[in-house]
Protein backbone atom coordinates (compact mmCIF):
# COMPACT_ATOMS: atom_id res chain seq x y z
CA UNK A 1 0.00 0.00 0.00
CA UNK A 2 1.43 3.66 -0.87
CA UNK A 3 2.20 5.41 2.59
CA UNK A 4 -0.21 8.44 2.95
CA UNK A 5 1.10 12.24 2.17
CA UNK A 6 0.89 14.56 4.46
CA UNK A 7 1.60 18.80 3.25
CA UNK A 8 3.08 21.33 4.93
CA UNK A 9 2.43 24.97 4.79
CA UNK A 10 3.72 28.37 6.03
CA UNK A 11 1.15 31.34 6.42
CA UNK A 12 4.04 33.87 6.19
CA UNK A 13 2.81 37.35 4.80
CA UNK A 14 0.21 35.89 2.79
CA UNK A 15 -2.99 37.42 2.17
CA UNK A 16 -5.90 34.93 3.16
CA UNK A 17 -7.19 34.95 -0.50
CA UNK A 18 -3.79 33.87 -1.79
CA UNK A 19 -3.10 31.33 1.68
CA UNK A 20 -6.53 29.96 0.50
CA UNK A 21 -6.08 29.30 -3.64
CA UNK A 22 -2.45 27.49 -2.31
CA UNK A 23 -4.80 25.39 -0.32
CA UNK A 24 -7.47 24.77 -3.08
CA UNK A 25 -4.28 24.10 -6.12
CA UNK A 26 -3.42 21.07 -3.98
CA UNK A 27 -6.92 20.25 -2.87
CA UNK A 28 -6.11 20.60 1.01
CA UNK A 29 -9.60 19.06 2.61
CA UNK A 30 -8.29 20.29 6.32
CA UNK A 31 -5.41 22.24 7.85
CA UNK A 32 -3.61 21.20 11.20
CA UNK A 33 -2.25 24.59 13.30
CA UNK A 34 0.76 23.65 15.05
CA UNK A 35 1.29 27.02 16.20
CA UNK A 36 2.11 26.91 19.72
CA UNK A 37 0.71 30.64 19.80
CA UNK A 38 -2.19 30.57 16.94
CA UNK A 39 -2.11 34.50 16.89
CA UNK A 40 -0.25 36.84 14.79
CA UNK A 41 0.44 40.43 15.56
CA UNK A 42 1.70 41.53 12.25
CA UNK A 43 -0.71 39.32 10.20
CA UNK A 44 -4.02 39.22 12.74
CA UNK A 45 -5.61 37.77 9.65
CA UNK A 46 -4.47 34.18 10.76
CA UNK A 47 -5.50 34.60 14.08
CA UNK A 48 -7.00 31.23 15.01
CA UNK A 49 -10.58 32.20 14.86
CA UNK A 50 -10.31 34.15 11.43
CA UNK A 51 -8.09 31.73 9.99
CA UNK A 52 -10.59 29.12 11.17
CA UNK A 53 -13.68 30.80 9.92
CA UNK A 54 -12.02 31.98 6.20
CA UNK A 55 -11.21 28.09 5.91
CA UNK A 56 -14.90 26.68 7.14
CA UNK A 57 -16.51 29.51 4.39
CA UNK A 58 -14.35 27.29 2.03
CA UNK A 59 -15.03 23.98 3.34
CA UNK A 60 -11.88 23.02 4.82
CA UNK A 61 -11.62 21.30 7.89
CA UNK A 62 -9.36 23.12 10.53
CA UNK A 63 -8.32 21.58 14.08
CA UNK A 64 -5.81 23.24 16.77
CA UNK A 65 -2.78 20.72 17.47
CA UNK A 66 -0.56 23.35 18.92
CA UNK A 67 -0.53 21.87 22.39
CA UNK A 68 0.30 18.74 21.17
CA UNK A 69 3.11 19.79 18.05
CA UNK A 70 3.96 23.20 19.02
CA UNK A 71 7.52 23.99 19.16
CA UNK A 72 6.97 25.85 22.63
CA UNK A 73 6.48 23.33 25.39
CA UNK A 74 5.80 23.90 28.84
CA UNK A 75 7.53 20.63 29.78
CA UNK A 76 10.81 21.82 31.45
CA UNK A 77 12.02 18.08 31.19
CA UNK A 78 12.32 19.19 26.67
CA UNK A 79 14.69 21.83 27.50
CA UNK A 80 18.39 22.28 28.08
CA UNK A 81 19.74 25.34 28.85
CA UNK A 82 16.77 26.57 28.14
CA UNK A 83 16.28 25.75 24.30
CA UNK A 84 13.60 23.19 23.73
CA UNK A 85 15.19 20.05 22.45
CA UNK A 86 13.51 18.40 19.77
CA UNK A 87 13.90 14.87 20.27
CA UNK A 88 12.86 15.03 24.32
CA UNK A 89 9.44 16.68 22.70
CA UNK A 90 8.72 14.32 20.22
CA UNK A 91 9.08 11.77 23.06
CA UNK A 92 6.59 13.18 24.88
CA UNK A 93 3.45 11.30 24.75
CA UNK A 94 1.30 14.16 24.21
CA UNK A 95 3.70 15.09 21.09
CA UNK A 96 2.79 11.05 20.40
CA UNK A 97 -1.04 12.13 20.47
CA UNK A 98 -0.76 15.08 17.74
CA UNK A 99 1.51 12.56 15.47
CA UNK A 100 -1.36 9.66 16.21
CA UNK A 101 -4.12 12.29 15.62
CA UNK A 102 -2.33 13.73 11.85
CA UNK A 103 -1.81 9.81 11.10
CA UNK A 104 -5.33 8.69 11.74
CA UNK A 105 -6.74 12.24 10.11
CA UNK A 106 -4.80 11.64 6.92
CA UNK A 107 -6.71 8.62 6.16
CA UNK A 108 -9.66 10.44 5.12
CA UNK A 109 -8.14 14.18 4.33
CA UNK A 110 -5.52 15.72 2.86
CA UNK A 111 -3.98 17.29 4.96
CA UNK A 112 -1.47 20.73 5.70
CA UNK A 113 0.19 21.11 8.82
CA UNK A 114 0.36 25.07 8.89
CA UNK A 115 2.93 26.73 11.06
CA UNK A 116 4.25 30.67 10.66
CA UNK A 117 7.54 30.20 8.82
CA UNK A 118 7.64 30.11 4.54
CA UNK A 119 10.86 28.74 4.57
CA UNK A 120 10.30 25.01 5.31
CA UNK A 121 13.85 24.63 6.64
CA UNK A 122 13.40 27.73 9.30
CA UNK A 123 10.34 25.57 10.94
CA UNK A 124 9.98 22.45 13.20
CA UNK A 125 6.96 21.69 10.85
CA UNK A 126 10.08 20.44 8.99
CA UNK A 127 12.92 20.04 11.10
CA UNK A 128 10.44 17.88 13.91
CA UNK A 129 7.33 16.67 12.89
CA UNK A 130 7.90 16.16 9.34
CA UNK A 131 11.20 14.03 10.43
CA UNK A 132 9.16 12.41 12.97
CA UNK A 133 6.27 11.38 10.23
CA UNK A 134 8.83 10.07 8.17
CA UNK A 135 9.72 7.82 10.05
CA UNK A 136 6.30 6.12 10.32
CA UNK A 137 6.44 5.78 6.27
CA UNK A 138 4.80 9.10 5.41
CA UNK A 139 5.36 10.86 2.51
CA UNK A 140 5.61 14.69 3.01
CA UNK A 141 5.41 17.43 0.91
CA UNK A 142 6.19 21.11 1.51
CA UNK A 143 4.03 24.11 0.13
CA UNK A 144 6.11 26.97 -0.74
CA UNK A 145 4.49 30.69 -1.28
CA UNK A 146 5.07 30.41 -5.11
CA UNK A 147 2.68 27.30 -4.65
CA UNK A 148 4.50 24.64 -5.83
CA UNK A 149 5.47 21.84 -3.41
CA UNK A 150 8.65 20.46 -2.89
CA UNK A 151 9.50 17.09 -1.39
CA UNK A 152 10.58 16.41 2.03
CA UNK A 153 13.64 14.82 0.20
CA UNK A 154 13.96 17.65 -1.88
CA UNK A 155 14.02 19.75 1.41
CA UNK A 156 16.50 17.53 3.46
CA UNK A 157 19.39 18.27 0.56
CA UNK A 158 19.18 21.82 0.62
CA UNK A 159 19.15 21.67 4.16
CA UNK A 160 22.54 19.04 3.71
CA UNK A 161 23.70 21.48 1.46
CA UNK A 162 23.22 24.53 3.72
CA UNK A 163 25.85 23.41 6.08
CA UNK A 164 28.55 21.67 3.23
CA UNK A 165 27.19 18.24 4.14
CA UNK A 166 25.49 17.15 0.81
CA UNK A 167 28.80 15.64 -0.64
CA UNK A 168 30.04 12.03 -0.04
CA UNK A 169 32.06 11.49 2.79
CA UNK A 170 34.77 8.75 3.76
CA UNK A 171 33.74 9.33 7.20
CA UNK A 172 30.01 9.46 7.47
CA UNK A 173 27.37 7.76 5.49
CA UNK A 174 24.50 10.40 4.03
CA UNK A 175 22.20 9.30 7.06
CA UNK A 176 24.69 10.53 9.45
CA UNK A 177 25.16 13.58 7.83
CA UNK A 178 21.33 14.21 7.65
CA UNK A 179 21.36 13.89 10.98
CA UNK A 180 23.99 16.34 11.56
CA UNK A 181 22.62 18.83 9.49
CA UNK A 182 19.02 18.26 11.28
CA UNK A 183 21.03 19.07 14.62
CA UNK A 184 22.59 22.27 13.67
CA UNK A 185 19.77 23.92 12.52
CA UNK A 186 17.68 22.89 15.11
CA UNK A 187 20.41 24.56 17.28
CA UNK A 188 19.66 27.64 14.99
CA UNK A 189 15.61 27.78 15.17
CA UNK A 190 14.76 25.70 18.35
CA UNK A 191 12.87 27.43 21.16
CA UNK A 192 14.38 29.53 23.84
CA UNK A 193 12.99 29.90 27.01
CA UNK A 194 14.55 32.20 29.77
CA UNK A 195 12.62 31.60 32.36
CA UNK A 196 13.87 27.59 31.79
CA UNK A 197 17.53 28.63 31.46
CA UNK A 198 17.32 30.29 34.54
CA UNK A 199 16.15 27.71 36.38
CA UNK A 200 18.97 25.37 34.76
CA UNK A 201 16.73 23.34 32.79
Amino acid sequence: MTPSTLLTIGHSTHSLSHFLNLLGKHEITAVADVRSIPISRFNPQFNREIAKRALHNVGIKYVFLGRELGARTNDATCYVDGRVQYRRLAQTSEFANGIKRLLKGARTERITIMCTEQEPLDCHRTILIARVLTEHGIAINHIHGDGHAESHTSAMQRLMAKFGLDQDDILYTSTERLEQALSRQERQIAYFNEDFAAMGH
